[in-house]
């Protein structure tokens, strides 16, 4: 039988393991990308004629963000030869929303596309809940332990915190500036997603196995 394309299930015992620290690295890894390339964008296009062509510097940081998207893909598969399915899924809505953004030359589908993909994780957190399904082991399997009411009960707040996101990114990008919303996305986003993974920490505690 061939070896599945997707990570497999966490209960697996053939799944692949990946340092908890280079699988966050890897991704992180395009975001800090896409931030330094906004900021020193002007810098890239007057040395490398090639990105210029691209546009502004928002959209040099686009073409960027969407190569080390490819690359972190690129290395999870060398590493474990399965392609992880959160990681698979925002990076085909930076592919598709990066590429209109180039194609068009319209800011406002790369904006978009923390909102896209954090609405399809709460919707797909929540409809597995519906289902029976706890998908959040996907995510944090190499981290923790749980027993499946723990897995239950932290799919169900990461899928409401994951809507939240979504409407926050709303609300920044209509309402303030392009660069506002750049430090935001990087240096916003994870702090709170920080804080809330720290708010969780009772509930893992409680609901932890060997």
């Amino acid at each position: 039988m061939n070896a599945p394309i997707l990570e497999r299930d966490p209960s697996d015992p053939k799944k692949a393991e990946i340092n908890p620290l280079l699988k966050f690295a890897l991704e992180l890894g395009p975001l800090l990308v896409f931030f330094f390339a906004n900021a020193r964008g002007e810098w890239l296009g007057s040395h490398f004629p090639a990105l210029a062509e691209m546009g502004g510097p928002l959209f040099i940081a686009t073409g960027l963000f969407m190569a080390a998207t490819a690359i972190s893909l690129a290395v999870s598969w060398a590493l474990t030869r399965t392609l992880p399915i959160m990681p698979l899924v925002s990076g085909v809505v930076v592919f598709i929303f990066g590429g209109l953004t180039l194609w068009l030359q319209d800011a406002t589908f790369i904006k978009m596309k923390p909102t896209i993909v954090n609405t399809l994780f709460g919707a797909v957190l929540l409809g597995g809940l519906v289902f029976g399904k706890s998908l959040l082991g996907y995510v944090f399997d190499s981290a923790f332990r749980l027993d499946a009411e723990g897995w239950r009960k932290l799919t169900l707040r990461w899928g409401l915190f994951f809507l939240f996101l979504a409407v926050l990114n709303e609300v920044v990008w209509r309402n303030f500036s392009e660069g506002a919303w750049v430090a935001f996305k990087v240096w916003g986003v994870m702090p709170i997603t920080i804080a809330f993974t720290m708010l969780q920490m009772p509930l893992i505690m409680r609901h932890s196995q060997e």
